[in-house]
């Protein structure tokens, strides 16, 4: 009698911690990093670059506004939207959303990761073969948005993922 009890009672799965974390980790780190290059674009201020020395030339250059705002105010949102996804899915994995906001739901992560590493790609080709020097805030951006696509598709490979489409 026990089996059959059992048997109809589906197991709670869950996206596993670790992984919500570290996306939660990454995307402050990200949005850090995408709120100081934003900051110092409107301000007019230059970079204090660390490592490498064409922060400013890739901060000055035409490629810096896509439809005349600034590409660090994209990331701003980008890394927002994803450390607020993680955030709400920490305070309760099992939040269900109206539709107007199905948006915000966990699975649809590796899609917006996707696109930010996407972006992340055009943006390191225009440093390396365009404009020809490299931004190091630019560079830890593109490290936070290439761990979040690997976040990304790990959280493909979940079973929560998979059964809650």
């Amino acid at each position: 009698m026990k089996v059959l009890e059992n048997s109809f009672v589906r197991p709670s799965l869950k996206i596993p911690k670790w992984l919500i974390y570290s996306i939660v980790i990454v995307a402050f780190l990200g949005f850090l990093d995408a709120t100081y290059l934003t900051v110092k674009e409107y301000s007019g201020e230059n970079l204090n670059c660390v490592i490498f020395d064409g922060c400013n030339e890739v901060a000055n250059s035409e490629y810096r506004l896509i439809l005349g705002l600034p590409v660090a105010l994209y990331g701003v949102i980008y890394y927002f939207g994803i450390l607020f996804i993680g955030l709400l899915y920490l305070d309760d994995p099992s939040r269900k959303f109206p539709n107007i906001f199905k948006l915000l739901s966990v699975k649809f992560l590796p899609i917006y990761t996707l696109i930010g590493f996407v972006m992340t790609l055009r943006f390191v080709y225009l440093q390396l073969f365009v404009i020809k020097a490299i931004c190091s805030y630019c560079m830890m951006s593109a490290v936070t948005s290439t761990l979040l696509f690997f976040f990304g598709m790990t959280l493909l490979k979940n079973k929560f993922y998979k059964e809650s489409i």
